[in-house]
């Protein structure tokens, strides 16, 4: 994708046009049109002489004048939004102060200097305005943080970072949100400096995005949400993490619904950097096998029989068709199993039904610290689908079965419990698949205890022993 040569580069208003047509866009439109009466609060004595001065003078060619006068100018400013208090005279400023660093992103630096130069905090005039309840003035500062946040040469400060990012988090999760195509063109310059990125992932930003993605958006929302999530997969150790959050099945789910280009466009790309940016190949190897399983390759043979308009998304799609291709080529049955659990969508696929492949490797959901039959434990105890619910109780039974150790296993990870309850599920499937679960643990103790017996009676048998006998 062209955005990939100068990701840290790419300006606010590049990322996506129609977000210029946002509520927020919109309303500033009105807000420059405004006039302010300034010498009414200087003549009450709201403002200083030299801020008025200075503000009067901006009114007139805020260009020139901060050319002229930038410390005065940044001076001036914070010093209004922190004494004015009438909302619509604050919107103005806000606006102001944005169109000039729209205009040149290097002026962020007068306020980094400003700050330094009288020790005190750049954040903490503008964080304390997103506690306002206007929704313009919130959604406007939050739009100036992330500017001064990303063009500066300065890095926002660990907690004003953490504050920042659980702003523009519950901004994304509010019910009803007009300005939710503004909270996303923040995180979309915040994610792509890689410092600001860990933070994001530390206040669970990634399940936030998921969750989102997961409900009814409108396409504006999806795809910048999605380019989150793209900036993210650019950091090789996120990449490797990031399909413990589900991104691969929502993702996959949302590349098959939707029929905009440019979301398509941008869900290719997140998965092409989910296989290219993991430095382990196992880890990408799994990528592949868990976009088999989500039916990306039936989806990749349909875009090969359309012309796009953007090469990026032909190229994107050549290259997952191959890396996809060759995966199904190595993909082992055990391999198919890990991925379709992986992605917490059990079916009946053939291999859960084949004694030889739970004969073969009902050990192997012991690996990684029992990562599988955790998983398993998981959906048990999370899912509300009736059909998981029935599989995973059946898994949880081939697991007991043939594994000597299993019961005991899945006691320590509280999975028999979970079992239990599920026989007065409502689904009589559920119930029928937990009946028969609990039958092979109580069955699996007997064959146990058989197998412990025939094992001391030989010892016994060699050592000059009588045998022991199942009668008394």
């Amino acid at each position: 994708m062209s955005e990939v040569n100068d990701l840290m580069n790419l300006p606010d208003e590049n990322i996506d046009m129609i977000a210029a047509t946002s509520v927020l866009q919109q309303q500033a439109a009105d807000i420059r049109s405004r006039t302010v009466n300034w010498s009414s609060y200087m003549q009450s004595q709201m403002i200083s002489q030299e801020d008025y001065q200075c503000i009067s003078s901006l009114d007139k060619g805020k260009a020139v004048y901060f050319e002229q006068n930038p410390q005065q100018t940044v001076k001036t400013f914070l010093n209004l939004l922190s004494h004015v208090s009438k909302d619509s005279t604050i919107q103005y400023i806000l606006v102001m102060v944005d169109d000039l660093l729209q205009e040149d992103r290097n002026r962020v630096d007068y306020f980094h200097e400003y700050a330094a130069k009288r020790k005190e905090s750049v954040w903490g005039p503008f964080l304390n305005l997103l506690n306002r309840q206007d929704g313009f003035i919130v959604n406007m500062t939050s739009r100036i943080v992330a500017k001064i946040a990303c063009w500066g040469h300065e890095l926002m400060p660990k907690s004003d970072l953490n504050f920042y990012l659980q702003f523009l988090k519950d901004q994304l999760t509010m019910h009803t949100n007009e300005y939710i195509q503004s909270v996303g063109r923040c995180l979309q310059m915040m994610l792509r400096i890689d410092e600001y990125r860990f933070a994001f992932v530390s206040v669970d930003g990634i399940s936030t995005l998921i969750s989102i993605l997961s409900s009814h958006v409108n396409f504006q929302v999806q795809y910048q949400l999605v380019f989150c999530l793209w900036v993210l997969t650019f950091n090789p150790l996120l990449a490797t993490k990031m399909n413990k959050f589900s991104v691969i099945p929502i993702l996959a789910d949302i590349l098959n619904d939707c029929a905009k280009e440019k979301v398509t466009r941008i869900i290719l790309a997140v998965f092409r950097n989910l296989i290219e940016k993991p430095t382990d190949p196992q880890v990408a190897k799994e990528h592949c096998i868990a976009m088999v399983q989500c039916k990306v390759l039936k989806q990749l043979s349909i875009f090969e029989q359309r012309r796009f308009d953007d090469e990026d998304i032909t190229a994107d799609v050549e290259f997952l068709t191959e890396k996809l291709q060759n995966s199904v080529q190595d993909l082992s049955s055990f391999d198919e199993y890990a991925s379709e659990l992986r992605s917490a969508r059990l079916e009946w696929s053939p291999v859960h039904k084949s004694a030889k492949f739970w004969r073969e490797n009902a050990h192997r959901l012991n690996e990684k610290n029992y990562e599988l039959l955790r998983i398993l434990v998981h959906l048990l105890e999370t899912s509300r689908d009736p059909i998981i619910l029935s599989v995973a109780c059946f898994d949880i039974g081939e697991y007991v079965r043939h594994y000597p150790r299993g019961k005991h296993v899945l006691e320590q990870l509280g999975g028999k419990q979970i079992v239990m309850q599920l026989l007065g599920h409502d689904e009589p499937n559920v119930r029928y698949e937990a009946l028969l679960a609990v039958q092979k643990l109580m069955v699996h103790n007997w064959e146990y205890l058989g197998k412990q017996l025939e094992k001391d009676s030989e010892t016994q048998t060699k050592q000059g022993a009588a045998p022991i006998s199942g009668k008394a």
